[in-house]
């Protein structure tokens, strides 16, 4: 047999094992999808997608060689993404309010492949993932210039469902208004109170009157059937092309870090292993009736390692003038620390919840690759 012959049977039977292997693969694949399905997980996850490149690269001894085995990876992560997109088409995800909303948005880029269910308020969305309706829900938690979203965080409080997820997403405000309008027509602008908020300094700078409206979505499709130039909405340049209105004035709120924060629930329970340097976690507990309760189980938190992010307290609708509070924390509750941190925890409170634990650090809600 001549050298090319040789050679030729050995990449025939190298393209026989490869095949089997790919096979093997996307057998696994599908097993993700199933996974993310269930768990309302977005396909794509840059940050463990660089995790596998630099972990495989090193499988390959020769530097020459590395980097092709680099772009092999990175299309195979490609063709696993298609495949779970085919798998996960029509996953059901349920967010409050109008298409255009940053509710809508968010879902759009986190379930990019998913079929978007609007609702008319943050509880009817969750209830239709606690009924089956829906797979999973994204909701907003938390507003970097207006705060908490109380309501959300109060449906963790008493509802069942997980919190798989945090996304963030920038608010970037807009003036919409109808084709042919332009800033100088406009006398009226309407739009949720917060983006109106948000907006103030133009608004003032610009002498216009203001106009509540449930959000911003509606705000913009009032400005559509209304038809009167003299008037405007505040809202997002996605919603502008879904109402057929023109942008007239760009980035015109306040702050440029406005930034709302997502996240995604499903009744399910994410039990995969979060990577140590991004997990985090959602507790909520309340405090027993004693001086130094809520201090105690603070300190607790702390003596343990665990650093927490955000703290918060509620009021308890059925307990006047009783709190139970909102704790974001780094780490991982479910290891051998943790679980001795929140079984100490628990002789200082009355109740005691983990929400859901998730990997932080993507920042914006678009979705690696597994």
């Amino acid at each position: 047999m001549s050298d090319l012959n040789r050679a030729r049977s050995e990449i025939a039977e190298a393209d026989r094992q490869i095949a089997a292997l790919f096979e093997r693969r996307m057998a696994a694949v599908r097993e993700v999808a199933a996974y993310k399905k269930e768990h309302g997980l977005p396909i794509r996850d840059p940050k463990q997608e660089e995790a596998v490149l630099a972990r495989s690269a090193q499988y390959v001894r020769d530097p020459e060689m590395r980097s092709y085995y680099v772009r092999l990876l990175e299309e195979t992560m490609a063709l696993s993404r298609q495949y779970q997109h085919r798998l996960m088409d029509g996953i059901r995800v349920a967010y409050s309010g109008v298409p255009g909303a940053f509710a809508h948005i968010a879902a759009r880029r986190i379930f990019p492949e998913g079929e978007h269910l609007a609702f008319s308020g943050f509880e009817e969305a969750y209830a239709s993932v606690m009924r089956g309706e829906s797979d999973c829900a994204v909701l907003p938690i938390e507003n970097s210039y207006a705060g908490d979203v109380g309501p959300v965080t109060d449906l963790m409080f008493r509802g069942s469902l997980f919190v798989n997820g945090v996304y963030d997403l920038p608010v970037v405000q807009n003036l919409l208004g109808l084709p042919g309008a332009s800033p100088d027509t406009v006398r009226t602008v309407l739009s949720h109170p917060q983006a109106l908020s948000q907006c103030a300094e133009y608004i003032r700078r610009r002498g216009l009157r203001t106009e509540e409206a449930p959000n911003t979505a509606v705000a913009a499709q009032t400005v559509a059937e209304k038809g009167d130039p003299t008037l405007a909405a505040i809202a997002s340049a996605e919603t502008a092309s879904l109402y057929g209105l023109s942008i007239l004035d760009h980035d015109i709120n306040e702050s440029a870090e406005n930034t709302t924060r997502f996240a995604v629930f499903s009744r399910s329970e994410n039990t995969a292993e979060l990577p140590r340097d991004r997990a985090h976690f959602i507790l909520l507990f309340s405090v027993k009736n004693v001086a130094g309760a809520l201090a105690q189980a603070i300190r607790v938190i702390g003596d343990f390692g665990f650093n927490m992010k955000a703290l918060r307290s509620r009021p308890m609708r059925e307990q006047a003038w009783q709190y139970y509070f909102y704790v974001e924390a780094e780490g991982d509750e479910r290891s051998e620390n943790g679980r001795r941190m929140l079984e100490t925890l628990r002789a200082h409170c009355g109740m005691l919840k983990v929400v859901g634990h998730y990997a932080a650090g993507d920042g914006s809600p678009r979705g690696g690759a597994e």
